[in-house]
């Protein structure tokens, strides 16, 4: 089965630099992939050039004349850029010429974008972003991340379908566990949004498992944990903050003296496993879900490495052909006749 994913190669703080050396990466690594690379031709051919490669049937590029800004607001990007390399390259998606779309670029521009060229499933109000993040037993599938800062109850319990279907769909998980985060775990605590929201889980079949703190989510407490996209975009830059902060302190640490970089010697191949263990290049990729399409969401900042990981996130999301599986969960019942 041939996959074929449609790549912003303007997107991003690196844009062509990062994107180009990434496609190749993703390409020689698997041989059932082609990838577009979407944007400014001549930019892209001199990076190619560069790179000392010649485009072929699997790797080609897509024109568009457009760059949409990471600064850019997401309704002037979504008016008046209309040939801007991430609205083609979800063109593509749209029209069957691709199976997926995976962008660095702006993260409100690409949600605004998207909703407005795939729309969204039925039964889906908002599509909301997913991505998974390690924890002491394997990981946790987070969402929202940002895309929607106010929810209502009605929201969150379709973000618990979605990342349960995600969650089903990777880790082959039959019932995965969900849980609500929240200041705190007896049932007095939140606000009036999280605590309507818990009574619709309650009652929704998923396997839910009540409310989650902060710590609870590296502590493996859910498979699924869901949140707004105010709550979970921080969590997010939070946690990659500290795993910056553990490394450079390390670092720090093991560089103070001579004693301490002969122990950093002996401690390079623990320190090296830690720190790839948290690196978030390796977990660099959320998708969009409830889109008609797989759409994945790389971190502006990512190197050719992350990009790279983004790319493997798409392939991942097209074989378990995630959209269509919430299409599915969330269809209404067929309506019986009269007798």
């Amino acid at each position: 089965m041939t996959i074929t994913i449609a790549l912003d190669a303007m997107g991003g703080d690196h844009g062509p630099r990062a994107t180009v050396s990434a496609a190749l990466s993703f390409l020689k690594a698997r041989e059932e992939a082609h990838i577009a690379l979407v944007g400014q031709p001549d930019v892209i051919e001199d990076e190619l050039r560069r790179l000392g490669v010649v485009a072929d049937k699997r790797l080609h590029v897509e024109p568009a004349t457009e760059v949409v800004r990471m600064d850019e607001p997401p309704a002037q990007a979504l008016r008046t850029k209309r040939d801007s390399s991430m609205r083609v390259a979800l063109t593509l998606l749209r029209d069957g010429r691709a199976d997926a779309c995976v962008s660095a670029g702006n993260t409100g521009a690409l949600m605004a974008v998207a909703h407005f060229v795939l729309k969204t499933l039925p039964g889906i109000d908002r599509p909301a972003i997913v991505t998974a993040l390690p924890t002491l037993k394997g990981h946790v599938h987070l969402l929202d991340l940002g895309a929607n800062v106010e929810c209502t109850a009605e929201h969150l319990r379709q973000f618990a379908v979605m990342g349960t279907i995600v969650a089903t769909a990777v880790d082959g998980k039959e019932r995965p566990s969900v849980g609500l985060l929240n200041v705190g775990v007896e049932d007095i605590k939140g606000n009036e949004v999280v605590k309507a929201a818990a009574q619709l889980l309650a009652r929704s079949g998923l396997n839910y498992i009540g409310y989650v703190e902060g710590d609870g989510i590296y502590a493996g407490s859910a498979d699924v944990i869901v949140c707004d996209g105010f709550v979970g975009n921080i969590a997010l830059k939070t946690s990659e903050g500290l795993a910056r902060m553990i490394r450079a302190f390390l670092k720090e640490e093991f560089g103070r003296d001579a004693l301490t970089r002969v122990a950093g010697l002996i401690a390079r191949p623990v320190l090296k496993a830690f720190a790839r263990r948290v690196d978030p290049k390796r977990y660099n990729g959320a998708t969009l879900v409830g889109l008609n399409g797989v759409v994945v969401k790389s971190h502006g900042s990512a190197d050719a490495v992350a990009l790279r990981n983004a790319l493997e996130v798409a392939l991942r999301e097209v074989r378990h052909n995630i959209p269509d599986r919430i299409r599915r969960e969330m269809e209404p019942p067929p309506q019986r006749g009269l007798a």
